[in-house]
This record gives C-alpha cells, structure tokens and sequence, in this order.
C-alpha cells in the first residue's frame, strides 16, 4: 500500500464498504450489476475525484468495496453521496427499479483496511464464491 500526499498531509487510508439493497432484495441481478459497476466510477469521479475504487463486488443483494478516501472527506458523506447518485442513476435506467422510492437501505458497514489488506481484497474478490462454498482462501 502506497502513502499518498496531498496538501498538508500523507496518508494511507483505505476503508471496506458493504451496502445492501432496501429490505435485503435481491435486484442486483445480471446487467444491474454490471451498470452499476460503471456508474460507481463516474459517480465518485463527477464529485470526489481523488476518491479511489480498489476493489469491488457486487452480489445479488449487497456490495463489498474497497475504497480509497483522503481524509479530508468523511466516510460517511462519500459513501452517502455514492449510494445516492447510484440509486437516482439505476432507477433511472431500469425500469422495475422506478417503483421504489429507495434503492438502498439506511446506514452501511465500514472497517479501515490495515496491513492485512491483500486478505481483505481476496475476500472482496472470492466473496461469492466463499458465501456458497466453492473457494477456501488461506488463512495467514
């Protein structure tokens, strides 16, 4: 993990995101979690651009990212903003999204990534396959 310097400060801070749809509902399904891999990116770039997206996952009824934010952001405002513009974006564009009036569900999960982040980023990426069984990763 690389220190980044910006004005004033160097830092290396790196932080685990996992949201869920309203209710748990599984509607991230094939082609939604495509659109919404693609508007994440353009979505964080539009108003945080120095707001990294190092790993993430999309599974049928949550999403695991691993997100770079300097620390002159909140956590809380750059995930809040993510969450918002994604479900204007994707109620937008799909059709049986527009019925509801929340794409996602209040609140989210975040842990800051340390030193072990090569295991944080093998879980982000294996994840589905570790939720059904299929992958053991090795455990250090």
């Amino acid at each position: 993990m690389e220190v980044k310097v910006q004005a004033h400060v160097a830092y290396q801070t790196r932080y685990h995101v996992v949201w869920i749809p309203k209710y748990r509902r599984k509607v991230l399904v094939a082609g939604v979690d495509e659109y919404l891999e693609k508007t994440l990116n353009s979505v964080i770039m539009e108003r945080y651009p120095d707001v990294y997206v190092i790993e993430l996952n999309v599974q049928k009824d949550h999403v695991h990212a691993l997100l770079e934010i300097p620390p002159k952001y909140s956590v809380s405002s750059v995930v809040g903003y993510i969450k918002g513009a994604t479900s204007r974006s994707m109620r937008m564009h799909f059709e049986y999204l527009r019925r509801a009036t929340h794409l996602w569900s209040d609140g989210f999960y975040v842990s800051t990534v340390g030193y072990d982040e090569k295991k944080i980023r093998d879980y982000i990426k294996y994840q589905a396959k570790q939720a059904s069984g299929q992958a053991v990763l090795a455990s250090v």
